[in-house]
C-alpha cells in the first residue's frame, strides 16, 4: 500500500529526530549519551529493515504496545485498562516471561524500534522486564504510575538502560492526588530525584483533560519535571470509559491549543522531547492503529488495534508477528479507512467502535 511506504519513511525521519532530540537533552550526563548514541545505531538498523520489508511489500510498524501485566497497586478514576478488562480480570492465564521473550525477539528480528509496556502496572512483572533486558535491539518505554521503583527497581534501569520508565502524572498535587489517591503526588517526586540521582534517562506520561489541560502544558509545569530530571512527556488525550466522564475528553478547539503549546514548548525547551496520542496521528495519514505504525498485544496474547479498541482476530499464542500483520481483521480496518484515514482528532477507533465490531463480526 502506497500510503503504509509513505508512512515508513516519515516515522523513520521522525524517530531519527526524536534519537536527536533525546541526545541533546542528555549532553550534561556524559553516560547516558554515550549509551543513546549506541542506540541510535540499533534504531537505524532497525529502520533498514523496515525499509528492505517494504520494498518486498511487507509493512512493519515501528511501535508495539504490549500490556504485559493484569494486576495494579493502585485504581486510578477512569482507568482504561480497568474498563477494558486489561487489568484485574484474572480470567486467563497471562502469557509468561518465556512467552514475551519469544515475542520480543521476533518483533527485533522484523526491525520494531520501540515496544511500549503497560498494564495493569508493569513492574509487577519483573520477570517480563528481565526478559526486555536481555532484548536490547529494541527500546522499552515502561508506562508504570511509579511507585514500585525503589531502589533496586531503579538499579534495574541504570543497568538496563534501554528500558525507559515513563511516569503516569496527572499535573499538581491535588490533580494527581484526586485521579490517583492521596499521597501520590509526593511519592512520585521521591522516585525521579531517585532516578534523577542515578543519571537515568526517564520520561512522563501525562492524561490530558479539560481539566488539566492548562495546567499541564504550562511553561512553569514543564520546567519543573525538567529539573528533576525528566526528559520525555507523553501527552495522551483522555478517552471516555465510564459514563459521565465524557466532558472530561478534550474538544477539537482543546486539543489545538494542546498542539499549539506543544509547539511552544519544543521550541522553547529543545532538551526535552514532547509526543502526543493521538494527536500527533494527523501528521501521519491518520490513526496509526492495526499494523499502520503500532498494533497492541494484551497480556493474554490477543492482537489488538488499540488499547483503546480492545477487539482480536488473533492471538501471539498460536500465530507470530507477521500473521498477526496479516489479520483479516487489521485489513478490513484499513480498507474501510477507520485507520489511515482521514483524522479529524481524538480517538478514531473509539469514536467509530460500533462499526469497528461490525467489522470484527
Amino acid at each position: 500500500m502506497k500510503q503504509n511506504r509513505e508512512l515508513t519513511c516519515y516515522m523513520n525521519r521522525a524517530i531519527e529526530k526524536l534519537a536527536a532530540g533525546v541526545v541533546r537533552g542528555t549532553l550534561k550526563n556524559p553516560r547516558e549519551t554515550v549509551f543513546i548514541l549506541k542506540l541510535r545505531d540499533r534504531l537505524r538498523r532497525a529502520m533498514k529493515k523496515r525499509e528492505a520489508a517494504e520494498q518486498q511489500g511487507r509493512h512493519i510498524p515501528p511501535f508495539l504496545i504490549s500490556s504485559i501485566a493484569t494486576g495494579c497497586n493502585l485504581h486510578c478514576k477512569g482507568c482504561y485498562a480497568r474498563a477494558n478488562g486489561i487489568c484485574g480480570s484474572g480470567e486467563e492465564r497471562e502469557l509468561s516471561a518465556e512467552e514475551w521473550q519469544k515475542i520480543f525477539e521476533e518483533a527485533a528480528g522484523l526491525g520494531v524500534s520501540f515496544n511500549l509496556l503497560a498494564g495493569g502496572e508493569p513492574l509487577m512483572r519483573r520477570d517480563v522486564l528481565e526478559a526486555a533486558a536481555r532484548a536490547r535491539e529494541m527500546v522499552f518505554p515502561v508506562f508504570t504510575n511509579g511507585l514500585l521503583i525503589d531502589e533496586d527497581t531503579a538499579d534495574f534501569f541504570d543497568k538496563n538502560r534501554h528500558i525507559i520508565p515513563v511516569i503516569s502524572i496527572e499535573g499538581n498535587r491535588a490533580q494527581t492526588d484526586a485521579r490517583r489517591g492521596d499521597g501520590t503526588y509526593s511519592a512520585i517526586q521521591e522516585i525521579m530525584e531517585r532516578l534523577r540521582r542515578r543519571g537515568v534517562l526517564f520520561g512522563v506520561s501525562i492524561t490530558v483533560t479539560t481539566g488539566n489541560l492548562h495546567a499541564v502544558t504550562d511553561d512553569a509545569f514543564i520546567r519543573m519535571l525538567n529539573r528533576q530530571g525528566c526528559r520525555i512527556a507523553f501527552f495522551v488525550e483522555y478517552v471516555p470509559v465510564e459514563t459521565g466522564s465524557e466532558l472530561l475528553a478534550p474538544s477539537e478547539a482543546e486539543r489545538t491549543v494542546l498542539e499549539q503549546r506543544q509547539t511552544v514548548l519544543r521550541e522553547g525547551m529543545p532538551g526535552m522531547v514532547f509526543l502526543s496520542f493521538p494527536g500527533d496521528e494527523k501528521h501521519m495519514g491518520g490513526c496509526l492503529a492495526a499494523g499502520r505504525g503500532f498494533f497492541h498485544i494484551n497480556a493474554y496474547g490477543a492482537a489488538e488495534a488499540c488499547p483503546f479498541s480492545p477487539y482480536s482476530d488473533r492471538s501471539l499464542r498460536e500465530h507470530t508477528l507477521l500473521e498477526v500483520l496479516d489479520s483479516p481483521f487489521f485489513a478490513r480496518l484499513q480498507q474501510e479507512s477507520l485507520v489511515g484515514g482521514e483524522h479529524d482528532g481524538g480517538c478514531a477507533l473509539f469514536q467509530k467502535r460500533a462499526k469497528v465490531q461490525a467489522l470484527l463480526k
